[in-house]
């Protein structure tokens, strides 16, 4: 019996009945500076389960009913007449649930989630995608919501390194949407000290005032002005000067600051570490 012939039978006697059925989804935090503080895109749920609850974007993959000729519908509602990829469905549901377009932004996988229980319908394993940008447009309710919203992270009463909310926060997160911001803020904090991704969150041209303000945001630390400059422009590759300067100086009437662009750097060498860990890595 060659390779073939064996595939061949193998799917024309798999039955996937035979197993239990496991649903995969895709949720996406997506951060932005709106106002000089931390902002995550939230939806609140118009349907059950977790009905008013304020959730990350996302839902179900497509998954094609009989694409093999082994698969079955099975009456699922999220069965499709195509598969779809994790990325894809992403996007797809962002721009349903919020009207948010990030398919030119810079998104990419966080963690797999897939704890028993997790989603009170049934076995549910959940993709989490992390996007930033700047300046992203106000969300409209889209597809199962009743409300979409750029909220502040402050607000959401995170506990720190427990994936869990306050007692008496007013925004209550679905399912285990907590631990999924909770980890997606951390990622972009460490991810602040040792990539450019910083340089995601403004608009270029850029000051180096303003990549500052970036940091302190989402580090939610004060930084030295002069020692930061600094250390941006020592390391090779992160930004790059355009050779111009803003139009007028600082709030008090300083000199002009210099402009510049993303450099082509991946990794910051030496890194720009948050306050307190510098010496821990020495």
């Amino acid at each position: 019996m060659t390779d073939v012939v064996a595939e061949e039978q193998f799917f024309a006697n798999y039955d996937p009945r035979a197993y239990a059925p496991v649903a995969v989804t895709v949720d996406v935090v997506t951060l932005t500076i709106r106002d000089g503080a931390l902002h995550a895109l939230l939806i609140q749920r118009g349907e059950p389960p977790y009905m008013s609850h304020w959730a990350l974007p996302g839902g179900f993959v497509k998954v094609a009913a009989g694409s093999n000729g082994a698969q079955a519908k099975q009456g699922l509602a999220w069965a499709d007449q195509t598969d779809e990829d994790l990325p894809d469905a992403a996007i797809r549901k962002l721009a349903q649930e919020t009207g948010q377009d990030l398919s030119q932004i810079h998104l990419e996988q966080l963690a797999t989630y897939g704890a028993p229980g997790r989603d009170p319908r049934m076995r549910v394993i959940s993709v989490a995608y992390l996007a930033f940008a700047p300046e992203l447009p106000e969300p409209r309710a889209g597809e199962g919501t009743t409300a979409a919203a750029w909220i502040a992270v402050d607000s959401l009463g995170l506990i720190e390194g427990a994936g869990q909310q306050r007692p008496g926060t007013t925004r209550k997160l679905a399912f285990d949407h907590a631990e999924i911001l909770a980890d997606g803020l951390e990622r972009a904090r460490s991810k602040l000290e040792y990539t450019p991704l910083a340089t995601r969150f403004v608009i270029e041209p850029f000051s180096i005032s303003e990549l500052r303000t970036v940091y302190e945001t989402v580090w939610g630390e004060n930084l030295h002005a002069g020692n930061f400059h600094r250390k941006v422009l020592s390391v090779p590759g992160f930004v790059e000067s355009t050779g111009e300067t803003t139009q007028a100086g600082g709030p008090r009437g300083g000199p002009r600051s210099r402009l510049y662009r993303r450099g082509d750097a991946r990794l910051l060498h030496p890194a720009l570490l948050r306050p307190g860990r510098e010496d821990s890595v020495r």
